[in-house]
């Protein structure tokens, strides 16, 4: 398992990258998202629980550590464990 960094360095290094905001994004324990847009890019990493992410009929099991990075646009759907899960996300608006 990957150690995450400290929330204020990960905000710190995507407002360097000129995203709009950075928040915290906690889920349920077995939420289910069916596939959805946003109409922001968003860059998360998860800091604690699992989480499964469909993009393009792929998808992948993410655990503290592990980052994604959506498009605006981009059609996917999510799916948190047992005991849910929290991710950092840093959104640029467009």
């Amino acid at each position: 398992m990957n150690t995450p960094q400290p929330f204020s360095e990960f905000e710190a290094a995507e407002r360097a990258r000129g995203c709009s905001e950075v928040m915290t994004r906690s889920w349920d324990a077995d939420t289910v998202q069916d596939t959805h847009t946003h109409n922001f890019h968003a860059r998360a990493m998860v800091v604690q629980g699992e989480m499964w992410l469909t993009v393009d009929g792929e998808t992948q099991h993410l655990r503290p550590g592990d980052r994604f990075d959506l498009p605006p646009g981009k059609p996917h759907a999510e799916r948190y464990g047992p005991e849910g899960a929290t991710y950092w996300v840093a959104r640029t608006n467009f």
